[in-house]
C-alpha cells in the first residue's frame, strides 16, 4: 500500500465523496465485520492521520481485533464507513479490560457527535460482555480530544507516558515526542453515570473538587504545524509533562476539563472518588 497515493486519490474514493447527512442520528453505528469494511477503516485511518507505511495499522489487525474479543465499531453513512473505533482486549492486575487503540472520523463528519456516539457504543458493547474498564491514550496537547474524554465521557487520567509510540509519521504530531495520557473509563462508576446523565440530580451535585489546573493554549496547534515555531510547542509539551507527572506522583488525577470561549483548554486535577 502506498499511503501517498491513497491520499492523492482521496477525491476519487467513494468514502470521501459522501456528503454528511444533516441529522447525525441518520448515521448508523454498527460492528465492522467484512473485509471490505476493514479496508474502508484503513482508508479512514490514512485520511485522518496521514501515516506512512511504517505506522499504518493494516486491515488484518482490524480483523484480528474483532475476532479475539476486541471491538471494531463503525459509523456508516449509507454503506460508506466515515468513522470507526477499534479496541483490543487487555489483562492487567488479574482483571480483563479493553484498550481502545484508535478512533477516527473523516473531516467532513466531525463536530456532529460521531466520536462520542462511537465511544458510547463501545461502552454498551463492553458492559454487555462484562467489562468494567476501558483505557486508551491521547495527546494532552489535543484540546478537543481532552474535552471529549474527560468532560463528556467522564474518564479520568493519572498516568503519563513519555514518547509512548516513538517517532510518528503523522503530520498531526508535528514532529514532537508522542507523549500520551492514559485514560481510564470506569464504565459503571458513579462519575461516568453522572457525566452521561444516568445518575439522579441529587447524586449529580456531589462532584470532586479540583485543586490544581493546567492550561493548554489553542495556539499550540499552529505551533505544531509551523517549523519555525515548533520549539514553542515542544517547550509547552515539556512544561505540561513535568507538571502532570508531578501531580500524578502526589496522588492527584485529571478529573475535569474546561474550554474557554477562545478555544484554550484547562485540565482540572484533584483526588479521585466514586470509581
Amino acid at each position: 500500500m502506498n499511503p501517498s497515493k491513497q491520499r492523492s486519490d482521496a477525491s476519487e474514493d467513494p468514502i470521501h465523496q459522501t456528503q454528511p447527512a444533516s441529522d447525525s442520528k441518520q448515521f448508523r453505528i454498527a460492528s465492522v465485520k467484512t473485509l471490505a469494511d476493514f479496508e474502508q477503516a484503513v482508508e479512514v485511518q490514512l485520511a485522518v492521520w496521514g501515516y506512512s507505511d511504517s505506522d499504518v495499522v493494516p486491515k488484518r489487525v482490524f480483523l484480528v481485533a474483532q475476532r479475539i474479543g476486541g471491538q471494531v465499531l463503525g459509523a456508516f453513512d449509507g454503506k460508506a464507513l466515515v468513522g470507526f473505533a477499534m479496541a483490543l482486549p487487555g489483562y492487567r492486575d488479574g482483571k480483563p479490560y479493553l484498550h481502545s487503540h484508535m478512533l477516527a472520523v473523516l473531516a467532513p463528519y466531525r463536530n456532529l457527535g460521531l466520536g462520542r456516539r462511537l465511544k458510547l457504543a463501545q461502552r454498551d458493547d463492553a458492559l454487555a460482555r462484562g467489562f468494567e474498564l476501558m483505557e486508551w491514550t491521547f495527546d494532552p496537547l489535543e484540546i478537543k480530544n481532552a474535552h471529549l474524554n474527560i468532560a463528556r465521557l467522564g474518564a479520568i487520567a493519572r498516568r503519563y507516558q513519555r514518547n509512548i509510540y516513538g517517532p510518528s509519521t503523522s503530520p498531526l504530531q508535528g514532529g514532537l515526542p508522542t507523549d500520551r495520557l492514559i485514560v481510564e473509563w470506569w464504565l459503571r462508576s458513579e462519575r461516568v453515570r453522572r457525566v452521561l446523565g444516568e445518575e439522579t440530580a441529587e447524586k449529580a451535585a456531589a462532584g470532586d473538587e479540583a485543586v490544581e489546573r493546567i492550561d493548554v493554549p489553542c495556539i499550540i496547534h499552529d505551533w505544531k504545524r509551523d517549523p519555525e515555531r515548533r520549539s514553542l510547542a515542544e517547550s509547552l509539551q515539556t512544561r505540561n509533562r513535568l507538571v502532570l507527572e508531578s501531580a500524578f506522583a502526589r496522588g492527584l488525577a485529571i478529573i475535569g476539563y474546561e474550554r474557554c470561549a477562545n478555544g484554550d483548554g484547562f485540565f482540572l486535577l484533584g483526588r479521585v472518588s466514586g470509581l
